[in-house]
């Protein structure tokens, strides 16, 4: 097999990413704007991560990660020790971050068990606690709709309901979550998971065009296969619709994250996470959108 046969999709893509960056400016002048907001003009398109990427590390671990990837926007769960439930032990976790430099902007995926004011009230002071604007939810039912809504008002903490997928009995897309908070107060929405989407069998792009300004976050991952949940792959490794999911976030003028949720090697998932990233960064450089410099690129791809 020649070397010319054995260039990949992703490298070629990558690739021309890369000089497109070269020609849009020298590494030097380019700041890193998407996930430093203090370094100038904001980007249309910010990057952050998803920690249940991480589960299998504690907050230190993922905190160290975190700033080998240049990433400080976290969308923070309940797992390992990355946002505990307690109070006290939530204080340190912010704590920790604060001095990191990293901002939380949601929590999730959080499951609200009963359809109780105790319950519901808890998972919103949780969030309240930690200063955090959205709530990605993961199953409550149309029933809890109303009594999450009240809260949602009283907080002024965002509801941005996740779909899981077939497997999911009540969201298996973001269109089955729009039909539902149709009506509803404008801080109810979605929290389009890409690789569920597609597997639901919608299209990821018209889903992102529907739910306009009820769109609240986005979890990113690839696949290589759309009815195929195992075929998770890094972010660029495949047939994701990539350039126009971001094409789509910006023209609807999204406000919130793009997160990255990479689920697969749990154990090592930092050459998959560096990957995705670097292919996110590249393909944002590519459509001219300011972000890392040249010199970031390469770095994240070695």
């Amino acid at each position: 097999m020649s070397k010319k046969s054995t260039f990949s999709r992703r490298d070629f893509v990558r690739s021309s990413a890369l000089v497109a960056a070269g020609f849009a400016a020298s590494s030097d002048v380019i700041t890193l704007a998407q996930e430093r907001p203090s370094s100038g003009k904001a980007s249309p398109i910010r990057l952050g991560l998803a920690s249940y990427t991480f589960r299998n590390f504690t907050r230190t671990q993922m905190i160290g990660f975190m700033k080998q990837l240049n990433v400080f926007a976290l969308n923070a769960k309940d797992v390992k020790d990355h946002l505990p439930m307690d109070p006290q032990e939530e204080a340190a976790a912010l704590a920790d971050y604060a001095a990191a430099g990293i901002k939380l902007h949601a929590a999730g995926t959080i499951y609200f068990a009963k359809d109780e004011d105790a319950n519901v009230g808890s998972k919103f002071e949780y969030c309240k606690r930690a200063g955090i604007a959205v709530i990605v939810a993961g199953d409550p039912t149309p029933q809890t709709l109303p009594r999450i809504e009240k809260f949602v008002k009283e907080y002024d903490i965002g509801m941005a309901i996740h779909n899981h997928g077939p497997e999911d009995k009540l969201w298996h897309s973001p269109l089955d979550v729009l039909r539902a908070v149709k009506g509803m107060d404008p801080r109810i929405g979605c929290c389009i998971d890409v690789g569920h989407t597609v597997r639901a069998g919608t299209d990821v792009v018209q889903a992102i065009h529907e739910a306009g300004p009820r769109l609240f976050n986005l979890h990113m991952k690839d696949l290589t296969d759309f009815k195929s949940k195992e075929s998770q792959v890094a972010v660029g490794e495949g047939i994701m619709p990539m350039r126009k999911m971001f094409e789509a976030l910006i023209a609807t003028k999204y406000k919130g994250f793009v997160d990255l949720e990479y689920e697969v090697h749990p154990d090592d998932p930092m050459p998959g996470v560096i990957s995705s990233f670097a292919y996110m960064r590249g393909a944002l450089a590519g459509m001219g959108v300011r972000g890392p410099g040249l010199k970031d690129l390469l770095t994240m791809m070695i």
